[in-house]
């Protein structure tokens, strides 16, 4: 990924956007590197569960997820409001929820930008099938079988003021 990470400037909130495999966190720890606070609902849940939220079943999943969304969101409106640059790891896969942190940066003094890490499906699964094997918390766990389920309910940015980066 040889992209030109963006200078850090206070309020500027950075929206990863893409698929799993599609390399956000890869990209959201080089921002990181460059003075902006990273944000991972990830490493939220595993920091509570020691482990992968994808062993959960769907309901304790999505409670995690609904906690630790909330706990972001909290976060992030303090550090806008005290001028930090902030990239938030996470894939917002569909426009509903990107409108709703672009709103909610915006009242809160923010301006966002949108980085939608694009791939095609056989590199993501390339990739995730290395990733698998790491237990860490920025790799949670994704069969073919989820992946295509991504793959079927993805809401691909457009006209959204994103910024693509193809990724192989």
């Amino acid at each position: 990924m040889d992209t030109v990470v963006p200078t850090p400037e206070p309020g500027v909130v950075v929206m990863m956007c893409g698929l799993a495999g599609s390399g956000k966190t890869t990209y959201a720890r080089r921002l990181e590197a460059h003075g902006y606070t990273r944000l991972s609902i990830d490493e939220i849940i595993w920091r509570r569960l020691g482990h992968d939220a994808a062993l959960l079943d769907p309901a304790d999943h999505e409670h995690h997820q609904a906690t630790a969304q909330r706990e972001i969101q909290d976060e992030l409106i303090r550090l806008i409001a005290a001028g930090h640059p902030v990239v938030l790891d996470m894939s917002f896969w569909n426009r509903a929820a990107r409108d709703r942190y672009k709103t909610m940066i915006e009242s809160n003094g923010g301006q966002w930008r949108l980085i939608y890490l694009k791939a095609d499906p056989d590199t993501l699964w390339r990739r995730l099938a290395i990733r698998n094997g790491h237990d860490t918390p920025n790799n949670v766990t994704v069969s073919r079988e989820l992946l295509n389920r991504y793959l079927a309910t993805f809401e691909e940015p457009e006209g959204e003021g994103e910024e693509i980066l193809m990724q192989s």
